[in-house]
């Protein structure tokens, strides 16, 4: 494995690990349930969460365009599993996992060449 591939699996992890550290919080704080509404809603509190909120939400869905056409481009299948681990998991995990599984594919074809 290449060191890039691994930059790429270690922040997946990462994007794993410390969303869900804070959503398991705020499960927590609401009672032991997740409620979407009241998730948003919490994002939205000040300012700075808005800020925040709509730079991931837009970098967010630029990311997933991306993923799709690159996928494409590379004739990489499944390219709607890093949609929904995106929607279900978080960003933070599915775009580092799909830029690894993407860096495979293009040191596969590196080595096809040679």
């Amino acid at each position: 494995m290449s060191a890039l591939r691994g930059v790429y699996l270690l922040l997946a992890i990462a994007g794993l690990v410390i969303p869900w550290y804070f959503n398991l919080q705020f499960i927590a704080e609401s009672g032991g349930g997740f409620d979407v509404a009241e998730f948003i809603a919490a994002s939205s509190s000040n300012a700075a969460s808005s800020s925040l909120s709509w730079d991931l939400t837009i970098a967010c869905l630029a990311g997933l365009i991306w993923i799709y056409a690159e996928s494409k481009r590379l004739q990489m299948p499944f390219f709607w599993v890093y949609i929904v681990l995106a929607f279900t998991i978080a960003y933070a995990f599915a775009f580092p996992l799909y830029l690894f599984f993407r860096q495979g594919k293009l040191e596969q074809s590196e080595r096809k060449k040679l």
